[in-house]
């Protein structure tokens, strides 16, 4: 099965071949390298910008505004916070035309922890993401879902934020790409470059890839439950499900996100009043948390159908993560933080 930042790779080319996708940008994103984690490795568009994250992205709302769809990439989340005015200009263009000037631009960035990459490449911008009003968010727990936003996204006529858990782009899927070779080895042979010297003359042999979206603003349930729903996206995604499965005597029905805004209201509705207790989990800072609004909602909506408020596990409340194991898993939740919340919850009542 495909890793992650391949079901990247993958639905990138598929935007080149099929999407009339010309541009893919961003410090290193052409060749040689492909992009840090490779995601624009052979690209047939990729091409390599200035270390101006600025400049990425108003070339980015340049290209956009002529109508012609692109993908930028801001190397690392943690270096998107000085061009902040310039997403919040982005997301302003389709609304402030009446929809006359669409702005079909992706904006691509790795998010949150996971590697140890301390305090400069491990923030976390969902909940800065979400404020920007205008774009559409997006962060995908696997490669199947990874390919399938990414189609989404490219089509779409607002601007797109799509955030790459980075501690998941190395990790399998569980269900195959249309279009995927069964080997995955083949898959390696074929679309990632070997090391070395042998990367100047390398050109992918891209397989016969098909179309497969996952629509913005749908959730999906991975797992039914009667006792709580743990709602969750991402990297803290996979963390749930590694949580839950040595849980006894709980039965969790588990969410995941995929699109943060818009976000799928009347999917978490409808299962958070069946369970009628209700767990977000993600790793951005505690304070001013996206998952805090959800909580809020569902109080306001839903107070009559919850036995528990509802509860919110993120990071904690400091400048950045430590570079220290022990001082990363102290900051962002963790396996074993999940399931403490999540007993703690089964025994709450208002």
């Amino acid at each position: 099965m495909a890793t992650m930042v391949q079901g990247i790779r993958m639905a990138l080319h598929y935007g080149e071949r099929h999407l009339d996708l010309k541009d893919i940008f961003g410090q290193d994103a052409g060749p040689p390298l492909g992009g840090v984690f490779t995601a624009t490795q052979g690209l047939k568009t990729a091409w390599n910008t200035p270390l101006d994250e600025r400049g990425i992205v108003g070339t980015a709302i340049g290209i956009a505004m002529t109508g012609q769809r692109c993908v930028g990439e801001i190397q690392f989340a943690d270096y998107i916070f000085n061009t902040i005015d310039l997403l919040k200009l982005a997301g302003n263009n389709l609304w402030c035309s009446h929809g006359q000037f669409p702005l079909p631009l992706v904006l691509m960035t790795p998010s949150g922890a996971g590697i140890h990459g301390s305090i400069y490449h491990s923030h976390s911008f969902d909940s800065w993401a979400v404020r920007l009003a205008g774009w559409k968010v997006v962060c995908p727990s696997n490669a199947l879902d990874a390919y399938g936003l990414m189609i989404s996204a490219i089509l779409d006529p607002n601007p797109v934020l799509y955030l790459k858990p980075k501690a998941l782009l190395r990790v399998k899927s569980k269900d195959k790409i249309p279009g995927e070779p069964e080997d995955e080895k083949e898959l390696k042979k074929r679309i990632d470059a070997p090391i070395g010297s042998a990367r100047e003359n390398w050109k992918p042999n891209w397989p016969l890839l098909q179309e497969y979206k996952v629509p913005i603003g749908k959730g999906k349930i991975v797992q039914e439950g009667e006792d709580l729903t743990l709602i969750s996206f991402g990297r803290s995604f996979y963390l749930c499900e590694q949580a839950i499965k040595n849980l006894k005597d709980v039965s969790v029905e588990l969410i995941d996100l995929r699109s943060l805004y818009p976000y799928d209201w009347k999917l978490i509705k409808s299962s958070f009043q069946k369970t009628r207790r209700a767990l977000i989990v993600n790793e951005d800072t505690e304070v001013a948390n996206f998952a805090e609004h959800l909580a809020y909602r569902m109080v306001q909506e839903g107070f009559y159908h919850l036995l528990a408020p509802p509860s919110v596990l993120s990071g904690k409340q400091v400048p950045g993560v430590g570079l220290n194991p022990n001082l990363e898993s102290a900051t962002v939740p963790q396996v074993s933080d999940i399931q403490k919340e999540i007993q703690k919850l089964i025994a709450d009542s208002w």
